[in-house]
């Protein structure tokens, strides 16, 4: 049942004082912020159609904190409208034990986005809007932003994006309180924010954020909107109910004292009760439920696949763009299918799919940042959701965004072409030698390195249909399809992908090539060659380089010469891998050999900077006839 203004009054005033308990218990925690924004987190989880009871309802209405530091004042909100248990929330605030993290956290009933890295909440805000627009949905996305991350430039991409996609299902609430950590917002980085976001076509209404009644009268505008999304300016007070606290930057993220808290609550007309919630903390255990991450799933149709011929030449990427336009059109009645892009479509090989699936192609521009949060924010919204992008920019550039979609769970399959040195000419800014080791640092996101088209497509298939986030690392060059010693299609049409296994190109007695990626037909072609000269090497492709059974393979590789071959930094790459891997297994090689790029490469033709890197085949032959010589 909605509450009046008047119990919203009153709810906010002991919502105050629950602030200022949690972080005084926790002895940490961001106070100020909280009591600044508490009137509007309230309100709209008053009015917004949100379900307690059932939190996770697919119709329900979005909310994304995106100063996740606030966390207290929005933890308090739920528990006061009835999500979650408030003894719980100021007994556990930053306790090891407690799902109610210093910032909020995914999985918590009413918290739609694990936030705390400022300036990317609006980002996600879109995705989710633009995923009720995509799903025929009428929800709307509220996003709780401040004026201190205002000034990130992610914000400015997704303002641009939202008002590009007239987003009118969005509305962000701005608490501009003019304090941060430093001081005044203002004296920090001034940011015109009203102007910028009219300057983005956006709705502006401007409103005093604690006059419960200019909040719900502009919510009231803003939820009705026909054209384009909104934002409500809200001018705040930090500290706001507490005299002591209020304009003082010191309280932005500053816990008080058990005397300033007994000062405070008398001001506010509340009990001091705290030493019961310090005494239950320190009853609570170490360990704790983990998080639920209610993605919604998808039956994934992803059909028989395209089989490339012996003797053709297809690039991996061009592979992708094949399936992922297949894909659209075998589930185009089941749910949408997206692909999100960054400016490049003929690069990243999405023309045919923008062809039979326009509605799903999202053109978001050279907004990387922006593009790599929305998608994740799309595919936990009911969207099979790819963000294809070049390596340098889909990996490296948005690490910060790619870790939070990891930590969100999100279900985004990213795929990223001109790996390695395969982009020759445009030299080191855009060689993408880092892939394995950017992704060694997520906790729950696969990467898979096909070795040829024909994988390719299985490896687009299967991450469709498999629940999480995966990344597909692919090269720019067409490259073989690869043969079977006998001189057939090895990825034929009754191959199956499966996360982790590896495969066994050539076999071969003392001498053992692990490789993935561009760089497994080199070895293939090595092989084929020594074998003509009575050497025989085995080659294993390792397309999953993060995940493999070396048991499996372990008669290649104890007592023989092993060598990696990657296009990728030598120092962080399968070699790194399979080092780890070998310890751990008390496997040992006769010798070892990690052959990768120990460098920046220079522009160049691919053929020309793989003999300057001595990964061409011919240098190949030569170190191997070299190492086994000398055995």
């Amino acid at each position: 049942m909605k509450k009046s203004l008047i119990e919203l009054k009153d709810l906010a005033r002991i919502a105050r004082g629950d602030i200022l308990k949690m972080t005084t218990v926790a002895d940490s925690g961001h106070p100020g912020g909280s009591m600044s924004s508490i009137d509007m987190y309230l309100s709209v989880l008053n009015r917004a159609n949100l379900f307690p009871d059932n939190p996770y309802d697919p119709d329900r209405d979005r909310i994304i904190v995106s100063h996740g530091h606030t966390s207290p004042g929005y933890y308090v909100a739920l528990a006061r409208m009835g999500f979650v248990n408030i003894e719980d929330v100021i007994t556990g605030f930053r306790h090891v034990g407690s799902v109610y993290e210093g910032h909020v956290t995914r999985g918590i009933p009413g918290v739609e986005w694990s936030t705390g890295n400022l300036g990317q909440g609006l980002s996600a805000g879109v995705g989710m809007a633009l995923a009720a627009k995509l799903t025929n949905k009428n929800y709307k996305v509220y996003v709780f932003s401040s004026d201190g991350e205002s000034a990130k430039g992610q914000i400015a991409e997704a303002r641009r994006t939202a008002r590009k996609e007239n987003l009118n299902n969005l509305i962000v609430l701005l608490d501009y309180n003019d304090i941060q950590i430093s001081g005044r917002a203002r004296d920090i980085l001034y940011v015109n924010i009203a102007a910028e976001y009219r300057a983005a076509g956006w709705n502006v209404i401007e409103i005093d954020g604690h006059d419960l009644k200019q909040i719900n009268d502009a919510l009231e505008i803003a939820e009705n909107q026909k054209i384009g999304p909104s934002v409500i300016v809200a001018k705040t007070i930090i500290g706001k109910g507490v005299s002591f606290m209020e304009n003082t930057p010191s309280y932005h993220g500053k816990a008080l004292s058990l005397e300033e808290l007994d000062k405070a609550l008398k001001e506010l007309g509340l009990e001091n009760d705290v030493h019961k919630y310090i005494e239950k903390r320190k009853e609570l255990s170490l360990k704790r439920e983990e998080n639920n991450y209610p993605n919604i799933e998808l039956d994934v149709e992803v059909g028989e696949g395209k089989n490339y011929k012996k003797g053709e030449k297809v690039a991996n990427r061009n592979a992708f763009g094949n399936a992922i336009a297949d894909l659209a059109v075998l589930n185009k009645d089941k749910f949408p299918v997206v692909a999100v892009d960054c400016d490049l479509k003929p690069s990243v090989k999405l023309e045919k799919f923008e062809k039979v699936n326009p509605d799903g192609y999202i053109q978001i521009g050279i907004e990387e940042h922006n593009a790599a949060t929305i998608a994740g924010a799309l595919s936990i919204s009911g969207v099979l959701t790819f963000f294809a992008d070049f390596g340098v920019f889909g990996l490296d550039e948005v690490f910060n965004q790619q870790r939070l979609n990891d930590i969100n769970r999100t279900n985004l399959k990213t795929v990223v072409t001109h790996c390695g040195t395969d982009v020759g000419e445009d030299g080191k800014t855009h060689h993408e030698i880092n892939y394995i080791g950017i992704v060694r640092n997520y906790y729950h996101t696969k990467l898979i390195v096909p070795c040829d088209a024909n994988q390719t497509d299985k490896v687009v298939r299967y991450a469709a249909k498999t629940p999480g986030n995966i990344i597909i690392a692919v090269g720019r060059s067409n490259l073989p399809v690869l043969l079977d010693e006998e001189g057939e299609v090895f990825y034929d049409e009754n191959y199956e992908f499966r996360y982790g296994e590896v495969d066994l190109l050539r076999k071969g007695e003392e001498l053992t090539i692990l490789t993935y990626g561009s760089f497994t037909h080199i070895a293939v072609e090595a092989s084929d060659i020594l074998r003509k000269d009575g050497i025989k090497i085995s080659v294993i492709g390792v397309p999953s380089p993060l995940c493999f059974d070396i048991k499996s393979f372990r008669k290649y590789i104890e007592g023989k010469i092993v060598l990696t071959l990657e296009d990728h930094n030598v120092n962080s790459g399968l070699a790194n891998e399979l080092s780890r891997a070998m310890i751990e297994n008390s496997i040992y090689p006769k010798s070892f050999q990690p052959l990768g790029l120990k460098d920046y490469a220079p522009s160049g033709t691919n053929k020309d900077i793989l003999k300057l890197s001595g990964l061409d085949v011919d240098s190949l032959i030569i170190k191997i006839k070299d190492l086994i010589v000398k055995k």
